[in-house]
């Protein structure tokens, strides 16, 4: 059994159902703790190297996922592995795309797409989501990947 996410920790995002998730900017130096055991990364190029099985999920700073249908397969399966394993979701600065991606993890989640926004920024960063773009996405968001 893999030991969860502490709940306090930095980064840590509690979903209603219990599911752990962090995130984090990939500026920032690697917080003190357990290693994730999953990671999804969530820029234009690939990330550096890391220890843990990770993946790309293409998505430019400032902008939303290339690919549309990828981001919610990948955003699905992070929710998934969540139930599990510690999984973190990290950009650059741990703001913008990953505020964005941890909302659409709240809506498969079950909160409602036009409060996730609120919920993560309540519950991880003040300053997440950072576009209209990118709170429009999460909104939209609801009828691509729901059903928790």
């Amino acid at each position: 059994m893999i030991t969860p996410w502490d709940s306090g920790a930095p980064g840590v995002l509690r979903l209603p159902s219990g599911r752990l998730v962090r995130g984090r900017g990939l500026r920032h130096p690697l917080p003190d703790g357990p290693e994730p055991t999953y990671g999804l990364y969530l820029l234009a190029k690939e990330p550096p190297p890391v220890a843990w099985e990770s993946r790309l999920l293409r998505w430019p700073d400032f902008r939303l996922p290339a690919d549309r249908d990828d981001a919610a397969r990948a955003l699905r399966d992070a929710w998934d592995r969540a139930a599990g394993e510690r999984v973190e979701l990290a950009c650059g600065g741990g703001k913008g795309r990953t505020g964005t991606a941890l909302a659409c993890l709240a809506v498969i989640d079950g909160v409602p797409p036009r409060e996730a926004v609120a919920y993560v920024r309540q519950h991880y960063a003040r300053g997440a989501v950072e576009t209209p773009w990118q709170r429009r996405y999460v909104t939209r968001f609801g009828g691509v990947a729901t059903g928790a």
